[in-house]
């Protein structure tokens, strides 16, 4: 079963079954990998994604929480969201806009 959470409007899905994965396409998604790194990042779509490899610490600006995503996580952020990525093991994602 997969463990659902939601923080500042990101929704993680933390292992969620293949068939799930297969249902929504996302190994014909756009894939995106980053080297370990910080930058700042605004949603001008929603985006759902899907990490095949890596780990991120996601800050909202103004906030001092955080949230954290790594391999197997489907995550979808919200449109306008704004930012910071902190790429603690480099990323591996395919990714959906809209």
């Amino acid at each position: 079963m997969s463990n659902v959470i939601e923080k500042f409007g990101v929704k993680i899905v933390r292992n969620p079954p293949e068939e799930n994965l297969t249902e929504l396409g996302v190994r014909k998604w756009t894939k995106w990998n980053c080297p370990p790194s910080k930058f700042g990042w605004t949603y001008g779509n929603k985006e759902t994604c899907y990490i095949l490899e890596g780990k991120v610490k996601i800050s909202l600006y103004g906030k001092e929480e955080s949230v954290e995503i790594a391999a197997g996580d489907l995550v979808v952020f919200p449109k306008g969201l704004t930012c910071t990525w902190d790429v603690l093991v480099a990323v591996d994602k395919h990714y959906n806009c809209g």
